[in-house]
Parts: C-alpha cells; structure tokens; sequence
C-alpha cells in the first residue's frame, strides 16, 4: 500500500467514524420531527444538558458509571415527560412554526438550567475507553486510527439499528410510525398522542446522552458541545427529515466528504474547510433535491 492511498485511507475512515456520530445525533431529530412533526431546535442543547448531567451525577454524587448511566437516562425521561406536560400538551394543533419557536425557548432553558446544576466549566468525561491508535489497523495495514473513534462508532451502529428494529418491529414503534403518518387517523384506533410523545422525546433524550457521551469523551464536555450537533442539520438535509436511512446515509455522506475536503481542498482555501463545507454541500443540495434523498416530497394544494 503506498503512502499517499494509506493517508487516504485514514482520512475516509475518520470521516466515517464522524459520520456515524453525526447520524446518531441526526436521529433525535428525525424521531422527533417523524412523531409529531416538530422541528426539534433543542436537540443540540439535550447532547450537552445529558452529557453535563451524567458527569454531575459522577462528581456530586459519586456515583460509578454503571450506576451514573441509568441515572442520567432517567433524568431524560423525566425531562420528555416534563416538555409533554407543560408544552406540547398547551400547544396542540397550533402552526409548525409555534412548536418550533417553543423548542427554542426549550433550548435556552435547558442550557441555562445546565449552567446553574452544574457550571459552565469543561468536564473531563472518562469512562473507560480505549485511547490512542488502535494496534489492529496501524501493525497490519500502517493506518492510523483512533481507538475511541472506532469504539464510538460501534456503539453508535448499535444503538441504530435497535432505533431500526424498534421501529420496525415492536407495537410502539408501530404506534410512532402511524403517528408519524397521520394523526388522526392514529387517534381513531386509541394510540394515545401524548403518551407517544413521552416515548419518542424519552427516545431522542437517551440518543442525545449517547451522543453527548461519545462527543464529551472525545474533547470534554463542554457547551460548544451543543454546536456540534448542529452538524446534523447538513446530515437532515441530505437525508431527508423523515427517514433513519436517510439519517445514516446522510451522516457517512458529510463525515467522509468534510474529512476529505479538509485535507486536499484545505491547502488550496486557507484551510477550515470542515467547518463550513457541510453547509455549503447541503446548500447546494437543496436547489437539486429539497425533500433529501430518501425524504418524503411533500405536495399542498391551496
């Protein structure tokens, strides 16, 4: 293998060990958004707030993690059944863009909530995964990539094709996806609205305190954490807000394009070219294929 195919290789790997985590963090968006229609602004925001209340539960209480992963899960929930109590249920029916003011609203809330609980300082996160190159890729193939970056990716994959089969398989998910179609019809045959909207908010929260693990283990916890999520809106864009496939995809397609651009356009631009090229790749995308590539075209008539 020569030099020059190897360094390439390393950068498309990395893309898609970040790609991975870009469709993890675009999947509480697409869960949200499928089961009530809501463009979820706070999503970002519920990455940092699940990251800083796992490390908090840690140092405050002292908790290991085994004990310290189900407790922050729990808060999540707590936290989807709180926004169905005191928001969703209040603004039932309204225009889309009132839930997504509210979600903005939501955001702010829960970033100053996570500033006073537990401060603004950057948290170290160790949990015990492996750091530094993985000996596998670099002793056999002379490629450099990071173990935690591979453990991440595993667990994301994991944890999305449980999101898949979720869907697919149960009653609930069933129930999501009939709520997603159609409301009303889904409130004709006895799905309860509200209880769905606990579940798929419960769902996105255990999503985000993955993601807010695996980014936090990363580079700290810290609240430009928040901003990093923001990524997904390239990923929703070219996958379409409706579709987990298009989620995955989606991700692949932005982590290994924004790896690649980075180091054989960067050179020639002034470098910083990951971060704005998902923008701009999704702006383009647009003006070819509005609803993403496995999206739903939607049609009104007036």
């Amino acid at each position: 293998m020569s030099v020059e195919f190897g360094f390439f290789l390393e950068t498309v790997i990395s893309g898609l060990m970040a790609g991975v985590m870009y469709a993890l963090v675009a999947l509480g968006f697409v869960l949200i958004f499928k089961a009530s229609g809501i463009f979820n602004f706070a999503q970002g925001v519920m990455c940092l707030f699940a990251a800083l209340t796992f490390v908090g539960v840690q140092e405050k209480l002292g908790l290991p993690v085994w004990l310290a992963l189900p407790a922050a899960a729990g808060v999540m929930i707590l936290l989807a059944w709180l926004i169905e109590r005191l928001i969703l249920r209040h603004l039932v029916n309204q225009d889309p863009i009132i839930l997504f003011m509210a979600t903005i609203g939501l955001a702010y809330v829960l970033e100053g909530l996570g500033d006073v609980l537990w401060g603004s300082d950057v948290k170290p996160l160790d949990i015990g995964l492996p750091q530094g190159a993985s000996d596998y890729l670099l002793d056999n193939y002379n490629l450099y990539v990071e173990k935690l970056e591979v453990v991440a990716a595993i667990i994301a994959s994991i944890l999305v094709a449980v999101l898949a089969l979720f869907f697919q398989k149960t009653r609930v998910g069933r129930a999501l996806r009939a709520v997603a179609d159609d409301h009303q019809a889904a409130l004709s045959v006895g799905i309860s609205l509200n209880t769905i909207w606990v579940v798929v908010w419960s769902v996105a929260g255990i999503v985000a305190l993955v993601a807010g693990i695996m980014w936090g283990s990363k580079s700290g916890v810290q609240f430009s954490l928040s901003l990093i999520a923001l990524k997904a809106l390239p990923v929703l864009i070219l996958g379409g807000f409706t579709s987990i496939p298009g989620a995955i995809i989606g991700g692949l397609i932005i982590g290994v394009g924004e790896k690649v651009a980075e180091v054989y356009m960067g050179p020639f631009v002034g470098g910083a070219v990951e971060n704005w090229f998902a923008y701009m790749l999704a702006l383009a995308f647009l003006l070819v294929r509005p609803q993403g590539l496995f999206g739903e075209k939607i049609i009104e008539r007036v």
